[in-house]
């Protein structure tokens, strides 16, 4: 059976090298209907991509370039923004110039739209899936979730510990995993992540009373300050004149209690964050399907829960 991935995982794979280095090795994939990876060096003033195929240049053209190009629904940015960068794509002709050399005809959109009719299409809430991130807006994040088709994760989905941009968690070209919310009107799939990441009790059960810990400084208010000790738990501290958002802090733990979700905690210290932030995401889960997600413990009155229909 076909696996569909996000752009760049095929592009190194020595089944991929194979099939484009050489023009046999082209014949085959274009009779087999096999998708192939690599990097498109240059895209025109027609918005058509050139890709390298190992000494043959292949050419994409425009609306083959990506789903939704022809129709309107897919904005050129989505073509001129893969410069660089691996794209997936079919052969659809080989042809041969006045000097008999080879000039592959590629599409992208067909290997897209493959992927959506046996992949994507497919996929029920709740259900566990790998994703690449393409790119960060302060509304949320764009991910690759299998040959170039991309989704949304929105910013309140990305962990229950509030962010103030997806770039507090995320980075460009960083492999993730994500849940299937569900699909819009329009067919596009929406995603979440913040259920991958734990419950309240999974999380607290890393840290005990008495520790000083690491965490993350998100918001100061009047009455305290709130750190983050892992994406999916915060606790409060005693207000502390010299603490901003962002700042990295020593914090001591003076208590845990589960039947009000709360962390209390204690600042120590505050410093600059180290070089390699942001940390990739420690998941609890990550593979399976999720029907009933609960967050909060059972001991508590306030229930924080999502279901997956």
């Amino acid at each position: 059976m076909t696996t569909y991935l996000p752009e760049g995982k095929l592009l190194n794979t020595q089944d991929n090298q194979t099939s484009i280095c050489s023009p046999e090795g082209l014949r085959r994939a274009k009779d087999s209907g096999k998708i192939l990876e690599a990097r498109a060096v240059l895209c025109d003033s027609q918005h058509n991509l050139m890709v390298d195929l190992g000494g043959i240049r292949g050419i994409i053209p425009r609306e083959e370039a990506a789903m939704g190009i022809a129709e309107g629904t897919t904005r050129d940015i989505a073509i001129i923004s893969r410069t660089g960068k691996p794209v997936c794509f079919k052969i659809i002709e080989l042809w041969q110039d006045a000097q008999g050399g080879i000039r592959p005809i590629l599409s992208r959109r067909a290997a897209q739209q493959q992927c959506y009719n046996h992949y994507i299409s497919s996929l029920l809430p709740g259900q566990v899936i790998p994703a690449r991130v393409t790119h960060l807006e302060s509304f949320g994040c764009f991910v690759d979730i299998g040959c170039g088709v991309i989704s949304l994760i929105p910013i309140d989905a990305i962990s229950v510990s509030r962010i103030s941009h997806p770039s507090d968690r995320f980075r460009p070209g960083q492999d993730i995993f994500a849940v299937v919310r569900g699909f819009d009107p329009l067919g596009r799939i929406t995603l979440s992540h913040k259920e991958l990441l734990g419950s309240w009790e999974e999380n607290a059960a890393l840290f005990k009373g008495g520790q000083t810990v690491a965490g993350i400084v998100r918001s100061v208010e009047n009455y305290g300050v709130f750190v983050e000790l892992a994406p999916n738990l915060a606790g409060l501290a005693e207000p502390c004149p010299w603490a901003k958002p962002g700042q990295h802090a020593s914090v001591y733990v003076k208590s845990l209690i589960p039947e009000k979700m709360k962390v209390k905690l204690m600042i120590v210290d505050t410093f600059e964050p180290p070089l390699g932030f942001p940390l990739p995401p420690q998941y609890f889960i990550r593979q399976g399907r999720l029907r009933l997600w609960r967050y909060s413990p059972e001991s508590c009155a306030r229930q924080i829960e999502t279901e997956f229909y």
